[in-house]
């Protein structure tokens, strides 16, 4: 017999007043689910990007010179368009 629990943590979650507001007119949807669902999708994908990038020779700063570099030119395609 597996008798796993599953314990929870709470957390305090702050967003914009206009956001609550939205939230409140649809009351049947369990909005922590959707922030538990939400947290566990960017961990998934932050995991896979660990293991992609475990053996990397690039640093930090690499990557954000490369993601500078990418930035720039597709600002320069989109004001060019």
């Amino acid at each position: 017999m597996n008798s796993h629990i599953n314990l929870m943590t709470n957390i305090t979650l702050s967003i914009p007043d206009e956001l609550k507001k939205k939230m409140e007119k649809y009351p049947e949807i369990k909005w922590s689910q959707v922030a538990r669902k939400a947290i566990e999708e960017k961990i998934r994908d932050l995991e896979l990007l660990d293991e992609l990038t475990k053996n990397s020779k690039l640093t930090h700063k690499d990557a954000e010179e490369i993601s500078k570099l990418i930035k720039e030119e597709i600002a320069k395609k989109v004001l060019n368009a």
